[in-house]
């Protein structure tokens, strides 16, 4: 028996580099190929995907600040509860007239109080935010308010498991260098809006919103990949629309009543709701195509798409940093979508937010469990090193 496997052994043939026929041999990528394989078409679709959102951010703080400044309707629950009703009228029941594991009713009963949490956590994210341009500059929410993406890069890292490469960080400094450089052009031109008074408690209410879209950007990636878009609308439409309103009750009646109703005022709140429901619906997708940290480093761009619309609105100064900003902030996405990130899933710690209500029983194992890692990309990448045929 061994002497005959020697002898197949010795009649195998293993072809290496050297003696396989050249035509075989792939050639290295060449420049415009490298450039093609950077700006496929998935990136441009992303970029473009990311850049539809910043509008939608865009045209709700527009109407926002027309309320505001110009109709002193200072009502920033109001116009959240007038979002989660429209999410509850369209997505909540939905899910009510589905039938089995995706009903309305079994959804509730199997995971409610988690919904109900990142239900508060999205209406306080709103709340903060919006209640911080009374105490502080606009300067000062434009900076503070990236404090959201190393939010979601941490929880992204220790929660989703997901793993970065160099590349990645560099493109989100990039976009940060963007950002500083479009406040350095907001002080060089005097464009200093906002109040300015009680400062610090304005920036510590933008650190405290930034931080709370963080997680709630994240508990939205995990849902939408996992899950359902319209779980994660339908539910928040459910306790968005409860909370605020009991929020509304409280806190601004007051203020609701002092508001001269007229077409102009119901046009600006229609627009509102109608952007504020468009970014909800539309975020979802976007997050399922690329990631959280994607989406928000993307929505760097809508603070200049507002600054682009007040030179024509509210007559602000042009500053060339100005666009320079914005083309330093799509090399930064660019950077951060050229390369896929990877995802460890290490069966130890890797919880599901699926709660299916069976007890979970521990399949024996015959050794240590070792950690798999699964890679995901927004699209295939291109293999750059000849393949080695063996025969």
């Amino acid at each position: 028996f061994f002497p005959q496997m020697i002898s197949s052994q010795q009649n195998h043939v293993v072809n290496t580099i050297e003696t396989m026929p050249p035509e075989t041999i792939t050639a290295s990528p060449t420049l415009v190929q490298r450039i093609r394989k950077v700006f496929s078409r998935e990136l441009l679709v992303t970029l473009a995907l990311g850049q539809v959102l910043s509008l939608l951010v865009c045209g709700i703080g527009l109407t926002s600040k027309y309320l505001a400044h110009e109709y002193h309707a200072n009502t920033p629950v109001f116009q959240s509860f007038l979002n989660y009703i429209l999410l509850f009228l369209v997505y909540t029941t939905t899910l009510a007239v589905r039938q089995g594991e995706e009903n309305l009713l079994a959804i509730l009963k199997r995971r409610w109080w988690k919904y109900m949490i990142l239900g508060l956590i999205d209406i306080e994210a709103n709340y903060l935010v919006i209640k911080a341009y009374q105490y502080t500059t606009l300067t000062s929410v434009q900076l503070l308010d990236c404090f959201t993406i190393p939010v979601v890069l941490l929880l992204s890292w220790f929660f989703l498991l997901v793993r970065y490469k160099a590349v990645h960080f560099v493109g989100v400094g990039v976009c940060l260098l963007g950002i500083g450089c479009m406040v350095g052009a907001d002080v060089l031109v005097g464009r200093q809006q906002g109040l300015g008074d009680h400062k610090l408690l304005g920036d510590l209410l933008v650190l405290g919103g930034a931080m709370l879209y963080g997680i709630s950007n994240v508990c939205e990636e995990f849902i939408v990949k996992n899950l359902s878009r319209v779980e994660f609308l339908g539910m928040m439409g459910l306790f968005g629309s409860f909370f605020s309103g009991i929020q509304l009750a409280i806190m601004e009646h007051k203020e609701l009543l002092k508001v001269q109703w007229d077409w102009q005022i119901g046009l600006l709140y229609i627009g509102f709701s109608a952007c504020m429901f468009g970014l909800y619906s539309f975020m979802p997708v976007v997050i399922r195509r690329t990631s959280a940290t994607s989406v928000n480093l993307s929505l760097l761009t809508a603070d200049l798409y507002s600054l682009f619309c007040g030179l024509f609105l509210f007559q602000y100064k042009f500053s060339g940093l100005y666009l320079l900003s914005f083309v330093i902030i799509i090399l930064g996405l660019v950077f951060y979508t050229s390369s896929s990130t990877y995802v460890a899933q290490d069966p130890r710690v890797y919880k599901h937010f699926r709660n299916a209500g069976h007890p979970i029983t521990d399949t024996p194992t015959l050794g240590p469990l070792e950690p798999s890692v699964t890679y995901t990309s927004l699209r295939q990448e291109i293999e750059e090193e000849p393949r080695i045929r063996v025969a």
